[in-house]
């Protein structure tokens, strides 16, 4: 299992929006997280700040490549980015990871 964080910009007003969207999720998308082997999947607000982490049962790699290849994924990302910004990796189609700098298990 590796663990996998993320960080994206929240745009002005949109709060209450993206809770709600993010309440409401999709049951086609909750499945497809768990197709990619996604777990224990958190998200955080920081004033316009979020930060998501998840947990990769089959690895990160794996996690990236069934969402990169997902029109459901390309649908939802399209879905949010009235509510948030949030730069891709052009080599994984996903989400930039955080460096990880302390654990403590």
């Amino acid at each position: 299992m590796e663990r996998f964080t993320w960080k994206a910009r929240l745009l002005p007003g949109m709060k209450d929006e993206y809770i709600r969207r993010h309440r409401d999720i999709w049951p086609e998308m909750t499945e497809l997280l768990d197709e990619a082997g996604i777990h224990n999947y958190t998200i955080w607000l920081a004033g316009d700040e979020l930060f998501g982490y998840y947990e990769a049962e089959q690895g990160v790699a794996h996690a990236s490549q069934v969402q990169a290849k997902s029109p459901l994924v390309d649908r939802w990302n399209d879905y949010m980015k009235d509510v948030m910004v949030m730069e891709k990796d052009p080599t994984t189609g996903t989400h930039y990871q955080l460096e990880q700098v302390f654990y403590h298990p």
